[in-house]
């Protein structure tokens, strides 16, 4: 019996969902009127070096953006009990595809909603249909062994 229990306790399973749809026009607004500060103190370092790059520089924001609200709710704080902008970083993988990496107090948080003997994995989804961006993350615990 504790065989079997212990089997459905470390079985994968969803620890946060998270969704958001933002108006791309609304971060090229906020670009236009606070320009870098909103950048540093909004996007890291890896964020900023790829949204520079884009003809669409306010496309790619709006997605990252998105990204880091759904995340923060994912995570069920949303960006305040110690989750800030910058802990949640929206990386792509070698291939292209786009992870997100924790740093600070969203680390934290992450860190205390995965259960013992488990590995957190954040999926994102990135899309845009102009003027829209729209980002999901679905967090999942898994067995570590």
């Amino acid at each position: 019996m504790i065989i079997l229990l212990r089997s459905v306790l470390l079985s994968p399973m969803i620890i946060g969902i998270g969704s958001d749809l933002i108006d791309t026009r609304r971060i090229q607004r906020t670009l236009d009127r606070f320009g870098d500060r909103f950048v540093q103190r909004v996007f890291t370092p890896v964020e900023r070096e790829k949204s520079d790059r884009r003809a669409n520089r306010a496309e790619s924001y709006a997605r990252r953006y998105a990204a880091k609200e759904a995340c923060a709710k994912a995570l069920g704080t949303g960006l305040n009990r110690g989750v800030f902008w910058r802990d949640i970083g929206v990386v792509n993988l070698p291939g292209g595809k786009p992870t997100i990496q924790l740093t600070g107090g969203a680390a934290e948080r992450l860190a205390a909603l995965t259960p013992p003997g488990m590995r957190a994995q954040i999926d994102v989804s990135l899309t845009d249909e102009p003027p829209l961006a729209q980002a999901i993350v679905i967090i999942t615990a898994l067995p570590t062994g």
